[in-house]
């Protein structure tokens, strides 16, 4: 029997027995279903990390230099309490290692804190992100301003206070006035608005817009480090291995500074978007194995169902295959129609559950903060799980349909 035959058949029996083809496509179905599902939030995720996330906090060929690392952190206690040790970072240490650097090198200090602000437009005061900085910090991170300007730099060397405010602070503290040359109170000292950058969106339902933006000599770096120390300081090349130079050259200006003895670990963070990803990746590789291992068990059941079903499919249509045994069909034509149809109902059962999977991750995208994203390679996966389900599961029914001794067969009503 041709192969395209055997699969009219099939899709011929489906349509004869609907709740019978149904229930047998229902277990593939769930476990294809929540294997593209986890798996598409899990590239989602990936993808918004490595892009969003990440970029958003370390830019390309960009690097930073903090007391602290902010995404790996210790892996053992006895790391952590010396972690615990390290000393604090001041401004005249970045503004050493800002020494050592090439021209073509950016760099910028920043501090952050969240503070409560206030207008004489607003109804009432709102807490807001600030950030003290200096250097070349909207180059850094790529805000452009869209009203207004950035901070000028005899503004960051004098102290001037005057900030640059994301959209969501101008518009709820400015609402439907332009806040360029207004004034913006933070703890009650008054700062004038002389730029607003343009609207970043949110991180996992964490807002970027509500920020505000001003020189670290200024009052906002008394607010954010009332010690004098700083977060840290951000670094940008103009290509990788001049960020890899760079990073070489502000370790050594550290150690020097810190007085290290070579056989001293460095105490202070060097992190790039790499270094940042290598903990996220093996939690992607956990949950991206948990996330495919898990459906694999709705498969395996499904997979039971198939052979039950195609074994009562076997003993009601005892008389059919003793019929075309006996008008000459062969052993390997009945294995084979039977083998296609237990094939043709997995493989639809897997179809059905790539289009639920999809649906199900869009949902989740569309009513969560959770993202998703389609990895094609799920969808391949999940269309041969449903044909592999279906050929092993239709094997022993397929085996004992093709013995059948043709004239028992024509005995059975």
């Amino acid at each position: 029997m041709p192969l395209f035959e055997a699969v009219l058949l099939a899709l011929g029996q489906i349509r004869v027995q609907k709740l019978k083809s149904f229930f047998t496509l229902l277990g593939v179905t769930i476990g294809v279903m929540f294997l593209v599902a986890v798996v598409s939030i899990v590239e989602g995720m990936s993808k918004y990390v490595e892009e969003d996330f990440i970029g958003r906090f370390i830019g390309v060929n960009t690097f930073t230099l903090r007391r602290w690392p902010d995404f790996s952190g210790p892996e053992t206690e006895e790391e952590w309490r010396d972690m615990q040790r390290w000393p604090l970072m001041y401004k005249h240490d970045a503004r050493h290692v800002v020494g050592t650097l090439p021209k073509d090198v950016k760099w910028a200090i920043e501090t952050d804190a969240s503070a409560t602000a206030s207008s004489a437009y607003a109804p009432r005061p709102r807490q807001a992100t600030i950030y003290a900085v200096e250097g070349d910090y909207f180059q850094i991170k790529n805000y452009d301003v869209v009203a207004g300007r950035a901070i000028a730099q005899q503004e960051y060397r004098i102290g001037a206070n005057v900030v640059v405010i994301g959209d969501e602070v101008a518009t709820f503290f400015f609402p439907e006035i332009d806040p360029i040359g207004r004034e913006l109170h933070i703890r009650g000292i008054p700062y004038t608005v002389v730029g607003r950058i343009e609207k970043q969106g949110s991180l996992f339902g964490m807002s970027m817009d509500r920020l505000i933006i001003g020189p670290l000599e200024s009052g906002l770096g008394r607010i954010t480090n009332p010690r004098g120390d700083i977060d840290g300081m951000m670094l940008k090349a103009a290509s990788t291995n001049a960020m890899f130079d760079g990073m070489e050259l502000v370790r050594e200006s550290m150690r020097a500074r810190r007085h290290l003895r070579p056989s001293q670990r460095d105490n202070f963070s060097i992190e790039t978007s790499e270094s940042a990803l290598e903990d996220f990746n093996q939690v992607k590789t956990i949950m991206t194995i948990a996330g495919t291992a898990l459906p694999m068990i709705g498969l395996v059941v499904g997979g039971m169902v198939i052979m039950n079903i195609m074994l009562v499919a076997v003993a009601e249509r005892t008389r059919e295959i003793g019929i075309r045994k006996s008008l000459g069909a062969r052993r390997k034509d009945i294995l084979r129609q039977f083998l296609v149809e237990a094939a043709t109902l997995s493989t639809l059962g897997a179809l059905v559950g790539i289009g639920l999977g999809l649906a199900a991750a869009w949902l989740i995208e569309a009513n969560t903060p959770l993202p998703a994203a389609v990895a094609p390679w799920s969808l391949v996966v999940a269309t041969l799980l449903g044909l592999g389900v279906g050929i092993i599961s239709g094997v022993y029914p397929a085996r004992r349909a093709s013995r059948l001794d043709p004239i028992e067969a024509l005995r059975q009503e």
